[in-house]
């Protein structure tokens, strides 16, 4: 940076005050006031915008290295039911008597989505729901039957005969 001490001012402002004039002295001096603060504060954007910048790759490099931990985590996890899975058919398929209809004849131990057929795509949500007893719906306030609009309309009006009118 440029070493501007009080004895170079003072020559500036002095060959400044020649040059230009003790009329327009005062206005070009808050020009270049005026143009210095804008470069500074351009600057200051700049050095913002990097710092911004440089803060967001890192936060970029961070969320990449916590997914690949999360995926190598998810592989494991899964390689180790499927070996568990393995052993456990392994162990059923060779203690398991003939006539027993545990697990199957190939011994393979249901999977949890097998349990819960799917429609289209879709856990069918009236076998789930229908496989709720009745007392439990009652109990915890869950609707047995659909209403109509009209029909709860119906049912929630006053009883009175007559109508009221606003103007009566």
């Amino acid at each position: 940076m440029i070493d501007l001490g009080i004895s170079k001012l003072a020559l500036i402002g002095a060959v400044a005050l020649i040059v230009i004039g003790p009329e327009r002295l005062p206005r070009v001096a808050r020009t270049v006031g005026a143009l210095v603060g804008r470069a500074q504060r351009y600057i200051n954007d700049v050095k913002a915008e990097v710092s911004r910048e440089v803060e967001l790759e890192e936060l970029r490099k961070m969320r990449t290295e916590f997914e690949d931990a999360a995926r190598d985590v998810e592989r494991t996890i899964h390689k180790e039911v499927s070996e568990q899975t393995q052993a456990l058919n392994e162990a059923l398929g060779g203690a398991e008597a003939p006539g027993d209809s545990g697990a199957g004849a190939s011994g393979i131990v249901p999977s949890w989505h097998s349990a819960h057929k799917q429609h289209n795509g879709r856990k069918s949500w009236r076998v789930k729901q229908g496989a709720r007893p009745l007392w439990f719906k009652r109990q915890n306030n869950v609707r047995v039957w659909a209403q109509s609009g009209a029909a709860r309309v119906k049912r929630h009006r006053p009883v009175s005969g007559r109508t009221r009118s606003f103007f009566e």
